[in-house]
């Protein structure tokens, strides 16, 4: 089974950044940035999800209109996904993966540019699997 970890370096009030990256048997299959919004108590649509383990599955989303991963066994969580954003506040808990971290959206904040391709190359390192294992790490310097 493939682990996802994401490793939070940045922890703040409107966003999170770290590193995201696929394993599997000892083997990093991908690594990205990744950005969350930030923590607030794990209240829902507007914090990142809690550090811990969670059960990763492919589903369908209605919204998105394809199939994504989601985080299951949030406490009071749900549809907590990985999908493409650019900016925090596109974010309601999900999480989205970026190529690089940039201020493009002119606020002092990082934002992720090129969600769209390292999303595609998560789903492709994520390859048939329809059940993984998240671990989520805040750094904690």
């Amino acid at each position: 089974m493939k682990t996802v970890y994401i490793l939070r370096d940045k922890i703040g009030d409107k966003q999170s950044l770290g590193a995201l990256l696929v394993v599997e048997n000892g083997t990093t299959l991908f690594n990205s940035h990744v950005l969350e919004r930030g923590w607030l108590d794990n209240k829902s649509n507007v914090s990142c999800i809690p550090e811990g383990i969670y059960p990763l599955r492919l589903e369908y989303s209605g919204k998105f209109k394809r199939n994504l991963w989601e985080a299951h066994d949030v406490p009071n969580r749900s549809e907590c996904k990985f999908h493409v954003s650019n900016y925090w506040d596109q974010l309601n808990g999900c999480f989205a993966p970026g190529q690089s971290r940039k201020d493009i959206g002119r606020d002092s904040e990082l934002d992720m540019v090129g969600s769209g391709k390292a999303l595609k190359s998560f789903m492709e390192a994520m390859g048939m699997d329809i059940e993984a294992r998240l671990v989520i790490i805040n750094d904690k310097n």
